[in-house]
């Protein structure tokens, strides 16, 4: 067995403050207008955020010390559990609706997001799975189709709340681990095929989707309504030149910009900080991502390997998903920024994550 090291992977730590504490400070930036009007408290979204930062540290910290192996033990219990709360939150009285999604368990404004615990959940037990020698990854019977069995289960629960961006997060980070494990091109080729036509039902299934396409691919067809968001993010993102208008001065906030705090917060860094600050943004999110990377290649067996992919699968799609939606490269999803918007569960649960890959990272060669 391995011995660890006695620090983790410095780099991937200081990306991760880095990002929480440009987050924080943007979190107060974006939504002191609007936490005023609605609960008379500029630095309503501000506590929270810190808040839920401090349990995320705490808790990154402590799974950094745990052995990442332990997880291994835990993969189909916890993915068991992570299943029924997806099948709680869709009863009706007892999952609470936000943003016209069933998509919450709690009460008021306290409550967690099944679907955030579903993504590692999955990611755990794809590890698991596919790093047993019995489940050869070539064979698609044994191998390949109970994994993809229990993404497309997973991924029908989130869509009946319905939650297309988590969803596709999801199954984004698992095709990442399938890659990882070794997938054959042929099967993988299929599996994208099958994705395409399961996407075109999906939006024949909802017409709202179809809108959500059509206004992503001209916002102007209908601006107050379906292509609006699109058209205000760019609005917040065009005048921010080089160095931004500056911080707190960002004039998109002030209730044009839906949701400013959270989906489009990269919208208002763009504007207040500029291209310098966009960029600043990315530049560590590549740092954390190519560290990542580095831990998944020299983990010292193949669950680690695996699950350290998988962790940074979810964190460079859901990035990817977000800016793409910001800058208008995608149609509008309703997916948050990792740990930079706000948000309670999905913070501490991505910091969480980040922990048990510093932990990889002790063992790495």
């Amino acid at each position: 067995m391995t011995k660890a090291k006695a620090m983790p992977d410095p780099w991937i730590i200081i990306a991760t403050l880095a990002i929480l504490g440009i987050g924080v400070v943007m979190v107060y930036s974006a939504s002191a207008v609007l936490a005023f009007h609605d609960f008379g408290d500029s630095f309503y979204y501000l506590k929270r955020q810190a808040i839920f930062a401090v349990l995320g540290i705490v808790a990154m910290f402590f799974t950094m010390n745990v052995d990442y192996r332990v997880w291994r033990r835990w993969a189909f219990p916890g993915l068991l559990i992570c299943f029924g709360l997806l099948v709680i939150v869709l009863i009706p009285g007892v999952g609470v609706v936000r943003g016209g999604a069933r998509s919450w368990l709690g009460i008021g404004s306290l409550g967690i997001q099944p679907s955030e615990f579903m993504k590692m959940g999955m990611i755990v037990f794809l590890s698991k799975w596919l790093a047993e020698p019995v489940h050869p990854i070539t064979g698609f019977t044994r191998g390949l189709l109970p994994p993809l069995a229990t993404i497309g289960a997973a991924f029908g629960l989130i869509m009946l709340q319905p939650d297309l961006g988590t969803g596709a997060v999801l199954v984004g980070a698992s095709l990442i681990i399938i890659y990882t494990a070794g997938a054959r091109m042929a099967h993988l080729a299929g599996l994208g095929l099958l994705g395409v036509a399961g996407f075109v039902g999906l939006i024949a299934a909802a017409p709202y989707r179809l809108k959500r396409i059509t206004a992503f691919l001209d916002p102007w067809q209908d601006p107050l309504g379906a292509g609006y968001q699109s058209i205000q993010s760019l609005y917040a993102i065009g005048p921010g030149g080089l160095v931004g208008l500056g911080l707190g001065m960002s004039r998109q906030k002030y209730s044009y910009l839906p949701e400013p705090q959270t989906d489009f917060i990269f919208s208002i860094i763009a504007e207040e900080l500029g291209f310098i600050g966009g960029a600043t943004v990315l530049v560590l999110f590549l740092l954390l991502v190519w560290r990542g990377m580095r831990t998944a290649m020299t983990a010292p067996d193949t669950f680690g390997s695996l699950l350290a992919a998988g962790i940074v699968g979810m964190i460079a799609v859901q990035v990817v998903i977000n800016i793409g939606v910001v800058i208008g490269m995608f149609p509008v999803t309703g997916i948050t920024l990792p740990l930079v918007s706000a948000g309670g569960s999905s913070l501490t649960l991505m910091l969480t994550s980040i922990g048990v890959l510093l932990n990889i990272s002790r063992y790495a060669r």
